[in-house]
């Protein structure tokens, strides 16, 4: 029988991910597994219960679609992936190699659309074809021969629905009148609005009278009131709407046939990734009791792959560190003196001694994590290994300070490398004591950020890995993470001298293994020049803080609860009763007791029925008070989680938010931050764009300043190519669209449309993505022929472009990894596969890696250079944000003509380019009018 499975592979990673999110699966080194658990265990279920003979996973790309073009906020309010799943992600793709498995992706089209494309041709073929998908969409597909498969879930078994199921859960006669119905409903999820006042019963009513969409906008004098006026006022909405919602049919992809067969899985590349992954009794259900994790260990941080590429192409630079698999030493079996200097005599030779060195480790102990509201509890110093001391400071505040006051000159004697783990967080609590840490800095957490940026940098992993070395854990000092936790201030001094003396010696020690590594890797440079000193400016920004208007954000709270309460209006009027939507209980009662909504619903251990959004989500296509539930959480989280929390992150010393930086979790360099995190302040709705209106300056007299790289990535890419066409574009200050839109069409300049200058722009920021003709073709609805032509036409005009992207793709695939100008590596594991997917993602990213951390070293050199200026300068104003590629200023008045010029003269000449660089400057009492 020829029986062809069509897997949506995000769709079925997401549901695996939030069907275990509430107890994630960790492996010893921190990696969730719960989404790649789910996804194996579902796919092992679809091999051994249907037997397909032909199978493929299916995947979007990142490239832009038609829809997103003609519907700018298309899928826009969906939040990031979270961190966890993302980095699950690139072991599913090995997994789905390992069952030799074809991925198929295609530029400019969805998931959805492949899968509608080959489950039609193949139905043409003769085969039954299942989409495998938690999807509501895929209904529009089901034919004799297509169905699609729900997989099993939550004890129950799988589902599969065909066109009598589609029919009788619709309440259609005809498939098709699956879009007509999303069309009026819209899809809360994918931000499809649909009409007005039209949920999902009101939906299925008008289809079931005037059969469609259009013939409802033609028929509108037989409508009433409220319903009426909306119809007639949101046709073209519904319109587009139904367009959205409507899967294509005639993807430019084959079937095929021979490339889909059902292969035996490939042993040799599975057994090995179960073991990285941890998967014991998975491994023996599928390898039988011959599967042995420890005969099979590989090093922990799961790099086994990456240690295959050689050693001088710079990726397997860490192998030699941690293929020894023997016992991992300890403080109790390793010979160590630490020493505990408690006495002021000891003290004062401690400093002589320190003050003799040319750089020293240390440490410091406080009462909590937050460096501006924890106290000391003591330093621990280091400056040969296997010796450190400890000084205790005292819970007095007097005398704290007298202790710390007698280790301050050798903190900041300029002659005196000062070495740390996160030593920002230590340079951030002693400049509450009146300390400025001064000199050299080495951060052991930021060199191995350099030397392997897609791993964790973590102490305990960085000992382990590094020198096979297991330290003591803070939780058998102060207990577990919770509200019973003690703090340092309880330990006794023997224990707490041994464990701090061991931080500062462990983080020597990594600063000795380090070095060298980043001479190898070529980033000592980066490090010493950017990364280190930026440690400075970072823990100045955070110390500067951001006043927020919390009356702004108190007034906005209450617009937020007035959209909600008549959300929970409207929700009554549909369950029939009032209740508490917030309790799930409650929910629950009223979802599935009341309402019958499900007869399968799953409870809680508690027995309460369970209502997450995974099952509110998969129930939304059944009523639309379910909609309207997710609609009132949506609200409730923006509120809760910028409007009603930024007040509570005031910091009632100071009466400013103090945001955290984090310049080690991002692999292409660029910076992050959280309390709150300031780079997912929204900015595109209008309600988000509320929230940074109560960002604002100190008083009345002083101005925010916000500056802006203008066009910042393409012109890096200019000046990554030495394209000598869009170098000059830039040169002559030209609008590189319009100028790009010249060249490729063959017109002057004031001759370019708005049509031609739309499709150059598409070009112009797909090109860096790796767009296709396919993928261009889309986006702007325009023949594929033409976007090759397009494309064709501006590599002609481009040709250092195509050049940077041919020779940037052939020295990753040499080397395994790519540079930024500054010599920041992005190491791309991928790039040699065998699967051209794969490869493709891993090709895409070799093109924007170099360009995205260009961008990101820019802008930290220039808060460098900005922050030295200000010191020197003595002037009063302050820079108190970074986002993204934005730099945000709290100056006085009197000062603000002083800081637009060096803002200006600094930002555009933090790296020497032969493209000229753009910034744009505004101002404003707060961020969004500055912005």
């Amino acid at each position: 029988m020829k029986k062809l499975f069509l897997l949506d592979g995000m769709a079925l990673i997401y549901r695996a991910y939030f069907a275990l999110s509430k107890t994630p699966r960790l492996t010893s080194y921190g990696l969730n597994t719960g989404a790649i658990m789910g996804f194996t265990n579902t796919l092992l279920d679809v091999l051994k219960n249907q037997k397909p003979s032909h199978i493929a996973v299916v995947f979007d790309t990142e490239a832009p679609t038609n829809r997103h073009l003609e519907f700018e906020t298309y899928k826009a309010q969906r939040e990031k992936m979270p961190e966890d799943l993302a980095a699950s992600i690139p072991y599913i793709f090995r997994l789905i190699e390992g069952f030799n498995i074809p991925i198929i992706t295609m530029d400019g089209y969805e998931a959805d659309d492949i899968i509608g494309t080959l489950a039609k041709k193949g139905e043409k073929e003769g085969y039954t074809v299942y989409c495998m998908t938690p999807d509501k969409d895929f209904g529009q597909l089901v034919s004799e021969n297509i169905f699609i498969y729900k997989p099993a879930r939550m004890g129950n078994g799988a589902e599969v629905l065909g066109v009598p199921e589609i029919l009788e859960k619709w309440e259609i006669n005809n498939v098709h009148e699956v879009i007509d119905i999303l069309g009026l409903w819209g899809d809360a999820v994918d931000n499809i609005p649909g009409i007005p006042g039209v949920g999902e019963k009101t939906a299925k009513k008008l289809v079931q009278e005037f059969g469609s969409v259009e013939n409802l906008i033609q028929n509108t004098d037989k409508l009433k009131g409220k319903l009426k006026e909306n119809v007639e006022n949101f046709a073209d909405q519904g319109l587009i709407s139904k367009k959205l919602a409507t899967i294509l049919l005639d993807v430019p992809v084959e079937l095929d046939e021979k490339g889909l067969e059902l292969e035996e899985p490939n042993k040799d590349v599975l057994e090995p990734l179960f073991v990285e992954l941890e998967f014991k009794t998975l491994g023996k259900r599928i390898f039988g009791d011959g599967f042995n994790m420890a005969e099979n260990a590989v090093p922990k941080g799961g790099q086994m792959d990456l240690f295959a590429i050689p050693t001088d192409a710079g990726v397997g630079i860490v192998a030699e560190e941690i293929e020894d698999s023997s016992p991992l030493n300890t403080i109790e079996n390793t010979t160590h003196t630490y020493i505990l200097a408690d006495e002021f005599a000891e003290q004062e030779k401690l400093v002589k001694l320190l003050a003799s060195q040319p750089s020293f480790s240390f440490d410091t102990e406080s009462t909590g994590l937050d460096a501006l509201n924890a106290e000391m509890v003591g330093m621990s110093f280091s400056f040969e290994p296997g010796t450190a001391y400890y000084v205790p400071v005292s819970s007095d505040p007097l005398q704290a300070q007298e202790t710390v006051n007698l280790f301050k000159p050798i903190f900041e004697n300029e002659q005196i490398q000062k070495i740390g783990q996160n030593i920002k967080y230590d340079m951030l609590i002693l400049s509450r004591y009146d300390v400025q840490v001064k000199g050299k800095l080495f951060d052991t957490m930021l060199a191995h950020y350099l030397i392997d940026p897609d791993t964790r940098h973590n102490m305990d992993y960085l000992a382990e890995t590094y020198l096979k070395y297991s330290p003591v854990s803070i939780t058998e000092l102060i207990g577990a993470k919770g509200k019973n936790q003690g703090n340092m201030r309880d330990v006794e001094l023997a224990k707490i001298k041994e464990y701090a003396g061991e931080d500062a010696d462990i983080t020597l020690q990594l600063k000795h293994k380090f070095e060298p590594l980043l001479q190898e890797t070529s980033t000592l440079q980066l490090a010493e020049d950017v990364e280190f000193p930026l440690l400075r400016v970072l823990a100045s920004v955070e110390r500067n803080g951001v006043k927020i208007d919390e009356l702004t954000l108190q007034n906005f709270s209450k617009e937020i609860e007035k959209d909600v309460k008549l959300l929970e209006q409207q929700i009554y009027e549909k369950a029939g009763c009032t209740f508490n939507i917030a309790s799930p209980k409650q929910l629950g009662e009223v979802l599935f007791d009341k309402l019958q909504l499900d007869p399968k619903a799953k409870k809680t251990k508690t027995g309460q029925y369970k209502t997450g959004e995974d099952v509110l989500l998969a129930l939304a296509n059944k009523s639309d008070i379910v909609q309207d539930i997710l609609s009132f959480r949506q609200l409730q989280k923006l509120k809760s989680t910028y409007v009603d929390a930024l007040p509570t992150l005031v910091n009632q010393q100071t009466g400013l938010i103090h945001t955290s930086y984090n310049q080690a979790v991002a692999a292409t360099g660029r910076l992050s931050s959280t309390n709150p995190n300031l780079q997912n302040i929204p900015i595109r709705t209008e309600k988000g764009r509320e929230v940074r209106k109560a960002f604002i300056s100190r008083d009345e007299n002083w101005t925010l300043l916000s500056a802006d790289y203008s066009q910042i990535e393409l012109r890096i890419m200019a000046e990554l190519s030495k394209d000598k066409n869009m170098q000059d574009a830039f040169h002559q200050g030209l609008d590189i669209h319009r100028a790009t839109a010249a060249r490729v069409y063959g017109v002057a300049l004031d001759e370019v449309t708005s049509d031609m200058r739309r499709n150059a722009k598409a070009v112009n920021f797909g090109i860096i993505y790796g767009q296709s003709a396919f993928g261009l073709s889309q986006s702007l609805g325009i023949p594929r022929k033409e976007a090759a032509e397009i494309i064709d036409q501006y590599f002609l005009q481009y040709t250092g472009i195509r050049q940077y992207m041919s020779e940037v793709i052939e020295f990753a695939k040499e080397n395994g990894y790519v540079e930024t100008i500054l010599k920041r590596r992005r190491y791309l594991r991928d790039i040699n596969s065998a699967n051209m997917t794969v490869r493709g993602f891993a090709e895409r990213n070799a093109i924007n890696a170099p360009i995205q951390g260009s961008a990101a070293d820019l802008i930290k050199i220039a808060m460098i250079n900005i922050q030295q200026d200000i010191e020197e300068k003595g002037l009063a104003g302050k820079m108190i944000m970074q986002v993204h590629d934005e730099l945000v200023f709290d100056v006085p008045n009197h000062e603000i003509e002083t800081f637009k010029a060096i803002i200006s003269d600094r930002m555009k000449s933090a790296i020497n380019m032969e493209v000229p660089i753009e910034i744009e400057i505004g101002q404003g009492r707060n961020w969004l009018e500055a912005h």
